[in-house]
Parts: C-alpha cells; sequence; structure tokens
C-alpha cells in the first residue's frame, strides 16, 4: 500500500507468525480440525507478507501440517473424530 510505513506492517506480520506457531502448537493437542488450517493460513500470510520471524512462522506452517497428519492417524485408528483418554 503507498504511504504505508513498513514498520507497523513487519509488526503486524510478526504477530501473526506467532499466531500461527502458538495456534499449531495447541492444535497437537485440542481441536486440530480447526487450528491446523488456521496455523497453515497464518503461516502463510506472515511469509507473504514478509515477516522478520520467519523461523516462528515456518513452524507454524509445519506445526499445521503436523496437526492434520495427527487428525488424520487418530482418525483412522480410532474411526472417530474423537479422542478418547
Amino acid at each position: 500500500m503507498p504511504g504505508t510505513p513498513a514498520a507497523p506492517r513487519r509488526a503486524h506480520s510478526d504477530g501473526v507468525a506467532a499466531a500461527s506457531f502458538v495456534l499449531g502448537l495447541v492444535g497437537l493437542l485440542v481441536f486440530s480440525v480447526v487450528l491446523g488450517p488456521a496455523a497453515l493460513a497464518l503461516g502463510s500470510m506472515a511469509l507473504f507478507q514478509g515477516t522478520a520471524r520467519r523461523g516462528r512462522a515456518v513452524l507454524g506452517l509445519a506445526l499445521g501440517v503436523a496437526d492434520l497428519v495427527v487428525l488424520a492417524v487418530v482418525t483412522a485408528a480410532d474411526h472417530a473424530y474423537v479422542w478418547s483418554l
């Protein structure tokens, strides 16, 4: 956007990268069907916006993929979408 300072935009994308990481991490434990894709979307958005926290955004992407893999494995093993403890 013309006339927009770079610092606030970068700070926003840094927050998005951190949110991606947190959602991916929490998604490994609960509600991975929503938090996994959200982590993927936010991580991709942070990388596209040029975040300074590139590693955190990539970890958010990796954890989002791990969320979906765990969901697929649990679903295939239990034939259900619910974890039973």
